[in-house]
């Protein structure tokens, strides 16, 4: 019978373990998890997890309901609050993921996730120019998260791409067409 625990966080050695589970073998590390979550249903840890490989397998519906239960657990769980926005931009609800990054606009100036946050709202707005020196700034501070900055690239490098093709040929692009782009590449990649 699984342990249960109702106000306890996985102990680190075993997210540990799930973690390399995952890695080596996805469908088992997948029942693990679940398992792990049903021992410890108020991990945000967990919840925000499953949300991510949830995604990775292009079930983005059940993804933003994973990581959204993180976020209601903890709501001081920057990386997943960031991460449940950046999911409901490239589903094509940016007005939401504006509410669920509200609080991320509270950390420091310097913070990676303000700044991601910062250039993504410039993107939704279309202003191109500014989004791109706020992701790339973000990119330059953020040292803990290779995968993050990694999308944040690629949409700085989607509109590079765009802007160039309309300086060529005049064509007007718009955020919602890189951030169909974004979603596309998101579905591509594991």
């Amino acid at each position: 019978m699984a342990e249960r625990s109702n106000g306890t966080l996985c102990p680190d050695d075993r997210l540990s373990g799930l973690v390399l589970a995952l890695g080596a073998d996805r469908a088992r590390g997948l029942r693990d998890l679940d398992s792990m979550i049903a021992s410890f249903p108020a991990d945000p840890r967990l919840h925000f997890l499953k949300g991510s490989m949830l995604a990775s397998s292009q079930d983005y519906a059940a993804a933003r309901t994973a990581m959204h239960h993180a976020v209601e657990l903890a709501p001081d769980y920057a990386v997943a609050r960031f991460q449940l926005g950046l999911l409901l931009l490239t589903s094509a609800e940016p007005y939401a993921a504006q509410e669920v990054w509200g609080p991320l606009h509270a950390l420091p100036d310097d913070n990676p996730l303000r700044i991601f946050v910062a250039g993504l709202t410039h993107l939704i707005a279309d202003r191109f120019d500014d989004a791109v020196l706020d992701l790339e700034r973000g990119i330059v501070l953020n040292r803990k998260n290779a995968a993050m900055n990694n999308d944040m690239q690629l949409i700085v490098d989607e509109v590079r791409r765009r802007r160039g093709a309309q300086k060529e040929d005049g064509a007007a692009f718009s955020s919602v067409d890189i951030l169909l782009q974004q979603a596309a590449l998101k579905s591509t990649r594991h």
